[in-house]
């Protein structure tokens, strides 16, 4: 890190030198990048899989509630920090965030240590009616030092869940993802699933086999569990640990059984493919920065060196130049082939996943009505709401995922249509983005099942037997001249009340049929109301990463153009009796600007391409 600072501290006196208040601003956005040094890893899974005591040993504290009957209600924070310390992090009703958000907005609450879990836990927090976005923790761990951050990620009982799509939104802002499952079972559809959706959106992600103490067969579920992985294509670690034993080994100091806890694999991992690995993409990303930032001072130096050294010929490279720069002013222009590939685009993504979106939801809405002509509603409502709620959020999750995937791609062809060598850099999209969408749908209303009592059954089968008993009692007084109450009047009457009776129940179950059939298309409306807005303010918002993105880029490359146009000319225009000077002093700053790129190009540990003109 001193290193990179230092290249930095040289790249910026360099542009500070040659006027480029553009490239400045371009290296003090390097420069806070580098100064925030937190790699999020979101721990992440079904319910009751052992995350929170997963984090709590990694810590050796125990930060996060554990109970068999209690569940986290919103995530955890835990990170770095001299003293240990608890902040509750409320939400304003109008704006939720997530975690590692910005908090200008939010309000800061500071609790005991011991009492966090109080406030972050089902029983102290149901249902999150204290409207917390998320709790932060620091601790002084030699783990966190590195900036590593853990984010314990609350369990709902399915990955499909409303939850675990909120989840799914925070991936592409995570450095890294560990899927948690404990050995008592081998992975379910919906943990391979999301597994599939985090490898897409999320860079680095691996698997934890939790509770390896509490299951003797845990190495046959592990190895379950990698013929699954394999099958799905999925090239991911997986660890199997014992939280238990880890904590056990903390207090003890047993160095043996530490080992066999399975943590020092998992800490390996964090410390070298984590962490390390974040490092390395920052350092990449760096001196990619200081790279082009060169090479543009670079193209304005040499060009003015050029003509110093050799008048005569400068009128050609002077020619080549103004071409460049005429051919680099087209694409500053809104009728450029990349801002008409970028409007067309969006505007075909923002139809193609509204339509992806209804299409899904519109499968679900058939699948909803079949099986609730194929039952009352009424009688299983309860597993009914789950299981929508639950393929609703799975839909709308691999909606997002498709549309991360699709925004990527409209970046790399914009990037193509903006040049044609493919050189361009391209803006990291849906950075810390959050999807709050499923939060703002209303519950899905409830069928109630109507209470019939004994005297309003009895009522409703009288009703329908008076007639039976009239219509036969007469026919029977007439042609037989019994009483109009006789036993077979009265049988046929009890026939009939049944049968009334029958109607009235199945009339009762049809109008519940109805009622649910019609707060399933009312619900699906209002999910695709809401996540039709959130997926186009969050296309709109790759719109503005990308234009903004390439604006200044072409910005950039038309200003150097544009300096070495005009300091070649006045290079070619400077007399014998100052040629001399001036051509030292260029070669003097042509020398610290190379110097500051040789030390980019070794930190980058290849020699990436320079800056070239788009043609």
């Amino acid at each position: 890190m001193r290193s990179l600072s230092d290249l930095l501290d040289r790249a910026l006196a360099v542009t500070a030198t040659a006027d480029r208040p553009d490239l400045t601003a371009r290296l003090e956005a390097a420069r806070r990048r580098l100064q925030d040094p937190h790699v999020r890893v979101l721990v992440v899974g079904e319910f009751k899989q052992g995350k929170s005591q997963l984090v709590n040993a990694l810590v050796n504290a125990p930060v996060c509630p554990v109970d068999d009957d209690v569940a986290t209600s919103v995530p955890t924070v835990v990170a770095h920090g001299t003293q240990p310390t608890a902040t509750l992090v409320l939400a304003p009703p109008d704006a939720p965030e997530e975690p590692g958000a910005p908090t200008e907005a939010l309000t800061r609450l500071e609790v005991p240590l011991e009492e966090l879990a109080q406030h972050v836990s089902e029983l102290g927090n149901p249902g999150n009616a204290r409207r917390l976005a998320y709790a932060e923790v620091t601790l002084p761990r030699q783990l966190l030092a590195g900036g590593l951050v853990l984010v314990d990620t609350p369990g709902v009982g399915g990955l499909g869940s409303t939850h675990a799509a909120n989840t799914m939104a925070a991936l592409p802002s995570a450095d890294a993802v560990l899927l948690v499952s404990d050995a008592a079972q081998e992975y379910s559809e919906p943990e391979l699933e999301f597994l599939g959706h985090a490898m897409k959106l999320c860079p680095n992600v691996a698997c934890v086999l939790t509770k390896t103490d509490l299951y003797p067969s845990w190495r046959d579920v592990a190895e379950i569990d990698r013929r699954h992985l394999d099958a799905a294509g999925a090239r991911v670690r997986l660890m199997p640990v014992s939280s238990s034993l880890r904590l056990h080994a903390a207090r003890t100091r047993d160095p043996e059984l530490h080992e066999e806890s399975g943590f020092a694999d998992l800490v390996r991992h964090l410390r070298d493919d984590v962490v390390g690995h974040a490092g390395m993409l920052a350092q990449r990303s760096l001196t990619h920065d200081v790279l082009a930032v060169t090479d543009h001072l670079l193209l304005s130096l040499r060009a003015e060196l050029s003509a110093l050294e050799d008048p005569a010929g400068s009128g050609a490279m002077i020619a080549e130049l103004v071409a460049a720069r005429e051919t680099t002013g087209e694409l500053r222009r809104r009728s450029a082939r990349w801002q008409q590939t970028l409007g067309d685009g969006v505007t075909d993504l923002t139809s193609d996943i509204e339509y992806d979106l209804r299409d899904r939801l519109r499968k679900i809405t058939r699948e909803a009505e079949e099986a609730i002509e194929a039952a009352d509603p009424g009688m299983v409502w309860d597993e009914f709401d789950d299981w929508v709620v639950q393929r609703i959020a799975s839909a709308v999750a691999a909606n997002f995922v498709w549309a991360h995937e699709r925004s990527q791609w409209l970046a790399q062809r914009v990037a193509d249509h903006f040049d044609r060598d493919g050189t361009v850099a391209l803006p990291e999209l849906l950075r810390g983005d959050s999807d709050e969408a499923l939060e703002l749908v209303a519950k899905l209303e409830r069928v109630e099942v109507e209470r019939v009592g004994p005297t309003q059954k009895a009522l409703i089968a009288l009703r329908g037997s008076y007639g039976g008993i009239l219509m036969f009692g007469m026919v029977t007084a007439v042609a037989l001249g019994m009483s109009i109450i006789n036993p077979i009047s009265v049988g046929i009457g009890v026939i009939m009340g049944g049968k009334a009776y029958r109607d009235d129940h199945k009339a009762r179950v049809k109008r519940r049929q109805v009622e649910a059939k019609a707060a399933v298309r009312r619900h699906v409306d209002e999910v695709i109301f809401q996540v039709s807005k959130d997926s186009k303010d969050r296309l709109r918002q790759v719109q503005r990463v990308l234009r903004d993105h390439f604006t200044t880029t072409a910005e950039e490359l038309f200003r150097s153009l544009d300096d070495s146009v005009r300091t070649a000319k006045e290079a070619a225009r400077t007399g014998d009796a100052g040629r001399t000077e001036r051509l030292a002093a260029v070669r003097a700053a042509v020398g610290r600007v190379e110097a500051v790129r040789a030390e980019a190009q070794d930190l980058a540990g290849d020699r990436p391409e320079p800056v070239k003109v788009p043609a």
